[in-house]
């Protein structure tokens, strides 16, 4: 599903924005003149066999081993590029929005990016960026708040 039709479907405010296309959630930031700590990047593990979508802050990385024992995993890792292209087969890769339910998984949030006002996200597109309040993605998104970053220095 577009992630704009889900968002009509939710009855969100959002406002969507085009820029030069970009790969990293840092770089993303920078187009849209926003902080860091204000844009979710999802990062998807898999813990003992489940699926998961960790959202966390452009500039700060996913714990394994802290998100391993909040989780009780046994093991978690990284989902590889290719099970990117197979989970996400609307998106391009690295581009999907952090709602983990559009994609049969559960969205866990970083305390951190829990703290702020308003979220920015990629849409589906390396060149699309939404805007949404924190409080709207939170009660669509109903993501488990844990703490599993850290942030990159």
């Amino acid at each position: 599903m577009e992630i704009t039709s889900y968002l009509d479907e939710k009855k969100v405010h959002y406002q969507v924005s085009s820029h030069r296309p970009v790969f990293t959630s840092q770089k993303m930031a920078a187009e849209e003149h926003v902080p860091g700590m204000n844009v979710a990047k999802p990062v998807v593990v898999q813990a003992d066999g489940r699926y998961y979508m960790c959202v966390v802050p452009a500039c700060c990385k996913v714990d394994l081993e802290l998100l391993r024992s909040q989780l009780g995993a046994g093991d978690v890792v990284l989902v590889s590029e290719k099970e990117m292209e197979r989970l996400f087969p609307d998106c391009e890769i690295g581009a999907q929005p952090p709602f983990g339910d559009l994609f049969g998984m559960q969205t866990l949030v970083d305390k951190t990016l829990h703290e702020d006002n308003f979220l920015v996200f990629q849409g589906g597109r390396h060149d699309r960026a939404i805007k949404i309040s924190r409080q709207d993605y939170e009660r669509i998104a109903q993501p488990r708040v844990l703490s599993f970053s850290y942030h990159l220095h």
